[in-house]
């Protein structure tokens, strides 16, 4: 009895859960209402191209992001991101299924802290053809300008962002399953 009593005490004190960030119902929004949308380095005078669908399949659903990234004109960029609205400081880090061409694809994260378009937080993940589970650590996101705050929490993020960037090559990178832990 007592060992019983000690493993609820124990489950119900470990905050181990994990939040969806997509939307079933409606995969064009988060779970907060906010869409995903399709943002290409022609913002700022660059030349790639790309498309953001949601492809169906059965009853489930992925994103893809597919382009031509150019470096021209100092561009090189193409990405789907959408605003996060979440006030849960203790998620560690963030999980999705990645499927891609065998490139290196990038997941950005914007935060309080980052004023200017060309400030993040990233990491690099590699794709295959075939679906992959990436679990991406809020500790191992590197900053991308030297006066951005190293670290920072889960409720701090503002927007989360999958990305081809920094060279020359043809992107096709499908996510699913896009969650915290």
């Amino acid at each position: 009895m007592y060992k019983f009593i000690f493993f609820i005490v124990f489950f119900l004190s470990f905050k181990a859960f994990s939040m969806k960030i997509l939307d079933n119902k409606n995969p064009e929004f988060n779970v907060f209402g906010n869409y995903w949308e399709l943002i290409t380095d022609k913002v700022m005078g660059g030349k790639s191209n790309g498309k953001f669908k949601i492809v169906e399949n059965n009853e489930n659903f992925f994103y893809r992001l597919e382009g031509d990234v150019s470096t021209k004109n100092n561009g090189g960029f193409i990405q789907f991101r959408s605003d996060i609205e979440t006030n849960e400081s203790s998620f560690k880090g963030i999980r999705f299924k990645a499927r891609g061409n065998g490139h290196n694809y990038f997941i950005h994260i914007r935060t309080p802290f980052t004023f200017l378009p060309w400030q993040y937080y990233y990491k690099s993940f590699e794709t295959k053809n075939e679906w992959v589970e990436i679990d991406v650590p809020i500790l191992e996101l590197k900053k991308s300008h030297k006066l951005q705050p190293s670290s920072f929490t889960s409720e701090k993020i503002k927007s989360i962002g999958f990305v081809a960037y920094g060279k020359d090559h043809i992107a096709k990178l499908d996510i699913k399953e896009i969650e915290f832990y």
